[in-house]
């Protein structure tokens, strides 16, 4: 419940963030064409993201005949999520990562590299793919599109800053003001995707774990999937790292920033959290 309060307070700080960057700018009318932008791009990203993300992993959707042992583990943990059956694709990879996408249940897809299931065990796999339905369930692929799309548009206004400057009470322009909105803005945006970021994994953690009834399983998979990462590249996404916010565990977390410009809480803390849920403290 915190997660989620938290999530729609995040939400709508970051609504808020465009909407002044936008009224900086141009007053109301710029905060109206700075609205009407975001819903542009929301309304594109809510219909096509899934495509464009399964396309860049060259994702290969399977089903009973091509991976029967898959397809069916995905559809019990569908059955007991009371969800309609998500597709299902495998990523050619050797790194061992897995995450889900669409627009909403009913169009829902979830997809796992070929590495994480020679590197897990089935209980542990388990736990991974009840995490990923557990975005779906949630709908956080729609929210972290939205989020991001924002948090992408405020820079982009944030830029326009530059050179147009900003107005002070009288209406004068005031350049060194529109420096820092370009600077600031972009930077407030990314802290506060990031923390609606962190604030859904630690969701999903929860949801796939009663999911599967399992938690101690999650929490072991999500201790075997960091081990891999600090030394199996995926390429997909080093080539687009916006999509590394998706997976399960940042693919790209051994060279990138930790704390506040973190995508994911810090695996040793979800872990805490799932054995806390298996102990009963939770």
């Amino acid at each position: 419940m915190f997660n989620m309060l938290k999530t729609a307070v995040l939400m709508a700080a970051i609504t808020a963030l465009f909407m002044a960057i936008g009224s900086y700018l141009g007053g109301r009318s710029g905060m109206m064409m700075a609205l009407l932008f975001a819903l542009g791009m929301n309304f594109f990203s809510y219909w096509f993201s899934d495509k464009l993300v399964l396309k860049m992993y060259n994702a290969q959707e399977v089903d009973t005949t091509s991976a029967p042992q898959f397809y069916a583990m995905v559809r019990d943990l569908a059955q007991r999520a009371e969800l309609p059956m998500p597709r299902v694709y495998l990523i050619n990879e050797d790194a061992p990562n897995a995450f889900a996408t669409g627009r909403n249940p009913e169009h829902a897809a979830v997809a796992a590299t070929t590495g994480i299931l020679r590197a897990l065990s089935e209980r542990e796999m388990r736990g991974v793919m009840a995490h990923e339905l557990a975005h779906v369930k949630h709908r956080d692929i729609l929210i972290s599109t939205v989020s991001a799309t924002m948090a992408g548009a405020i820079s982009m206004l944030a830029n326009f800053a530059m050179f147009f400057g900003g107005r002070d009470s009288q209406g004068r322009s005031n350049p060194i003001a529109g420096l820092l909105v370009m600077l600031l803005a972009p930077l407030a945006a990314s802290l506060i995707q990031m923390a609606i970021s962190r604030a859904r994994e630690f969701e999903a953690d929860r949801g796939g774990a009663e999911i599967s009834g399992d938690p101690r399983s999650l929490a072991s998979a999500l201790q075997k999937i960091q081990g891999y990462v600090q030394g199996t590249p995926m390429l997909p996404a080093e080539r687009h790292p916006e999509t590394a916010q998706m997976m399960i565990i940042n693919p790209l977390s051994a060279g990138g920033l930790r704390g506040l410009f973190s995508t994911h809480p810090s695996t040793e803390e979800r872990v805490e959290r799932l054995l806390a849920m298996a102990s009963g403290a939770a």
